[in-house]
């Protein structure tokens, strides 16, 4: 290495599963990451809470300090993976004004306060990047950013939560209730002590929030996302699912829509007073065909499924967790970082040329499975047919099983209708469900879930 090759002070904040795997490369790669970079990294420090607790990794004991703010005042680039939202919101706007460049995979930090993060680093000057906040170690948001740039992205779907994946993919191919496969998610390290970021979608949403506003160029924030779980995803709703050819994901989904004005971001209006597109971002169990390429995604994997006007349809898929394949993700952003220091040029953070409103989940137009459990009698199809039709929801196909109790041939039973629509406005599939849950043939609607993908 040249005598006059400049060094470029590292700060890691955390030193956790992923923080631990960061200093590793750091350290061990430092030949091969000056090569790549034009400049020597040198870590100048780990902060953490306490410094003699037990590590993946060990770098030397005189790197780990408490003293996380004189950290970043003296660094170059500084490394986020705190997780959480404070001290980690307070050093990055620390880091920030100290001209820093910043590498975070804090999604949830990004999700609730990214917006007034990109201001404050677009206004120094200095290069906010955050390619492990969603999906791990695959490569999503510099493709969107970069090798989509010149495209225009009309849809987004995400599988972008391992923990459920895991659970739901369980369901599937065992058969296994709910509660069973969040024990054995447990059990094997992939749901947390306590799960409820993952299996309520809040994780989800979080990363959605990140995808839309690179994808479509408007600042959406937590707030903004439509948010469903999956703990009311049952062994019954799974084995329906694949008995009609679907399997059921928890899918992060952005994507552009044509629809009136609703509250949220922009006018909604465009010049001539027409109404403008928004941009809906929701997240919810959906049922896939087994064939789509979401639909094979299995355990704990990640994947994001991208449809641009010039492109067409993309795939990225991989770990979307763990300490090595997330450091994966942290260490390319530090590269482009780094080369950005040393060749000049300002900081990048995300592209809002745009601000779309916000669609409300009533604005979205989709399939849905429905699964009721009615009285099995004369005239009931014809009940729940009409109030389809009035409503304006069409059926695509409708599927009865009755149920007697064993030995039983004969009398009165209950009938389990399972009925796919073709596409229909949230609001209108709302009604109808209300209306049918009104009729007194109907013992319950047991479920509803969406329909994405074909």
């Amino acid at each position: 290495m040249s005598t006059d090759t400049k060094t470029l002070k590292v700060a890691l904040l955390g030193a956790g599963n992923v923080g631990s795997q960061v200093a590793r490369i750091l350290i061990d790669d430092a030949g091969t990451l000056a090569a790549r970079t034009g400049a020597r990294l040198e870590l100048v420090g780990i902060a953490v809470r306490n410094v003699d607790a037990p590590r993946d990794y060990a770098a030397p004991r005189e790197l780990y300090t408490t003293d996380a703010s004189a950290l970043v005042r003296g660094a170059d680039i500084v490394i986020e993976l705190m997780g959480g939202l404070e001290p980690a919101r307070t050093l990055i706007l620390e880091a920030i004004e100290h001209g820093a460049a910043v590498v975070t995979g804090n999604k949830a930090l990004l999700a609730v306060d990214g917006p007034t993060l990109y201001e404050k680093a677009d206004a120094a000057g200095v290069q906010l990047s955050y390619e492990a906040a969603v999906a791990g170690a695959i490569p999503i948001l510099r493709p969107i950013t970069d090798s989509l740039a010149g495209d225009k992205i009309t849809r987004v779907m995400g599988i972008v939560n391992g923990t459920t994946n895991f659970i739901l993919d369980a369901m599937d191919s065992t058969g296994a209730e709910f509660a069973d496969a969040l024990a054995e998610a447990t059990r094997l390290g992939y749901a947390e002590a306590d799960p409820t970021a993952d299996i309520e979608g809040h994780d989800a949403a979080a990363k959605g929030a990140i995808l839309a506003s690179l994808a479509f160029h408007t600042r959406f924030a937590l707030e903004d996302v439509h948010c469903e779980g999956i703990t009311g995803v049952t062994a019954s709703d799974i084995a329906a699912a694949k008995d009609a050819g679907y399997v059921i994901k928890l899918l992060a989904i952005a994507e552009k829509i044509a629809a009136p004005a609703a509250a949220g971001k922009g006018s909604g209006k465009d010049d001539g007073g027409r109404p403008a597109s928004g941009v809906s971002v929701r997240v919810h169990p959906t049922l896939l065909p087994r064939e789509h390429p979401l639909g094979a995604v299995r355990g704990a994997f990640n994947a994001v499924f991208v449809e641009a006007e010039s492109a067409g349809e993309l795939m990225f898929y991989g770990a979307g967790a763990g300490g090595s394949p997330t450091a994966s993700a942290i260490m390319g952003d530090v590269v482009s970082a780094a080369r950005r220091l040393v060749l000049g040029g300002p900081g990048r953070t995300d592209s809002t040329i745009e601000v779309l409103p916000v669609l409300p989940i009533e604005a979205v137009s989709t399939r849905y499975y429905i699964d009721l459990d009615a009285a099995d009698q004369p005239g009931v199809l014809s009940k729940i047919s009409a109030l389809f039709a009035e409503n304006g929801v069409s059926i695509e196909s409708m599927r009865q099983t009755v149920h007697r109790e064993p030995g039983e041939n004969e009398g009165p039973g209950t009938a389990e209708l399972r009925i796919v629509t073709h596409r229909a406005g949230e609001a209108a599939l709302a009604a109808t469900v209300a209306a049918i849950n009104g009729l007194d043939v109907i013992n319950s609607v047991t479920s509803v879930l969406r329909v994405e993908g074909v």
